[in-house]
């Protein structure tokens, strides 16, 4: 069995994770046999976010975990406790939250960070040629992370955020909403779901495409073991 880490930014796409890209993606790889563990940081928001207004709630605070566990059902732990050797592959959902919470891409760009504990995560993923899944705005995560590596990424077509991506060194490939970019040299699989305004069918064929493009690297590093 397939077992795959999902790191979540909260609950919620303006101030969180998505929750449809996350679902999904927790869909697909039960379908296809792989046992996924969520985990988020133990942490509050950046902000918290009315989802039906737009507007940032002055005053108000949530703790990213603890919203993360909304999705996830309860069956979360800490992101300091991901050890990436008890795991095959690593699938990252998008939302803003992964922007606000697991860096600060929203407000830095190209001269932000991300967390420690995800960063450290992430290379370690990398290193051992493990797959990684990122989703939405999520493959900024790997491009912040993986500097040196020179990753292929999609974000869509979102002209900003790709030239952002290629200012780090890494090379942007557009992408339709239905369908993922694989970079078979580093292990990484990326899908722009949200970063278009897309139906969720649409959005869905193209997480669809990418779980299967990572439980099929991650089978084939097994069988190659």
């Amino acid at each position: 069995m397939i077992r795959v880490a999902v790191v979540l930014s909260g609950c919620g796409h303006l101030d969180g994770a998505e929750i449809r890209e996350a679902v999904l993606s927790l869909l697909y790889l039960d379908e296809h046999g792989a046992k996924a563990s969520v985990f988020a940081p133990d942490m509050n928001q950046m902000h918290v976010v009315n989802h039906r207004t737009g507007d940032v709630v002055p005053g108000e605070s949530r703790n990213v975990l603890t919203e993360a566990a909304r999705i996830a059902r309860g069956e979360i732990a800490p992101l300091e406790k991901l050890d990436a050797a008890e795991f095959d592959a690593l699938i990252l959902p998008g939302g803003f939250g992964a922007a606000k919470n697991l860096s600060d891409f929203a407000i830095n760009g190209a001269e932000g960070c991300i967390l420690p504990a995800l960063q450290k995560t992430i290379a370690a993923f990398l290193e051992a040629r493990k797959p990684v899944g990122a989703i939405c705005i999520a493959p900024a995560l790997l491009a912040l992370a993986a500097k040196d590596l020179g990753l292929t990424l999609t974000i869509g077509q979102d002209a900003g955020v790709a030239d952002t991506i290629e200012s780090l060194g890494h090379r942007h490939r557009n992408s339709p909403v239905e369908r993922a970019v694989v970079d078979k040299e580093h292990h990484v699989v990326t899908c722009p779901a949200y970063m278009y305004d897309a139906p969720i069918a649409a959005v869905a064929k193209g997480i669809r495409h990418m779980v299967e493009e990572v439980l099929a690297l991650s089978t084939a590093r097994k069988k190659a073991a």
